[in-house]
């Protein structure tokens, strides 16, 4: 006969399996991965969505709309960081959704490799512009009550190698479309051909 503390006991132990289990699959489905595939080769960025949400949804929804496909990477700064995602091969400036918060105290830091958002002046101006730190750059990180920081959410899980190529190509300043002098512009434009969310 079964007694009723074993019962019980088995009953435990598969409500905590299933509950492992459904931990498992919610981090796996929640790892965005997107691949920027760019005229100098592929780089994947995995996304942290738990970290950054609001930046995390802000970034999918420019990518599910092709919104970054034909942008270039438009200021190159090697032993700093390759900034992109706002203009097209005739330096226009493409239009944008409204800004977005910025969660730069989100406690990730602008390290070799991570992705950010790209702002002015203003924390919260942040649209679509991101850029990948091409080293270690700490003036850019939160502080409290003193630098409001810049965004990271997410990093270079492959092809950091095609992030070096890219910032060590040559620069110039180049005009947009509004006339204003753009500097550490790529003299060869490197595009971004299109933007997609992976799986693993």
């Amino acid at each position: 006969m079964i007694s009723k503390s074993w019962f019980c006991g088995l009953l435990t132990a598969v409500v905590l399996v299933c509950g492992c289990d459904e931990e498992i699959k919610k981090a796996k489905v929640e790892r965005n991965m997107v691949k920027l595939e760019t005229s100098m080769g592929n780089i994947v960025i995995e996304l942290n969505e738990q970290a950054a949400p609001v930046t995390v949804k802000n970034f999918l929804g420019y990518v599910e709309e092709g919104f970054y496909d034909g942008t270039i990477f438009h200021r190159v700064m090697p032993g700093f960081m390759i900034q992109g995602g706002g203009f097209t091969t005739e330096m226009e400036e493409k239009q944008t959704r409204e800004a977005i918060i910025n969660e730069a105290k989100n406690g990730l830091k602008n390290e070799r490799g991570t992705i950010a958002m790209a702002r002015t002046n203003d924390p919260d101006s942040a649209t679509c512009q991101f850029f990948i730190n091409h080293r270690n750059n700490g003036p850019l990180n939160y502080v409290e009550n003193g630098n409001p920081g810049y965004a990271v959410f997410g990093k270079v899980i492959e092809g950091m190698d095609v992030v070096d190529a890219i910032a060590s190509v040559v620069t110039t300043t180049r005009k947009n479309k509004k006339g204003e002098d753009m500097g550490d512009v790529p003299v060869e434009p490197v595009v971004i051909k299109s933007a997609r969310v992976v799986s693993e």
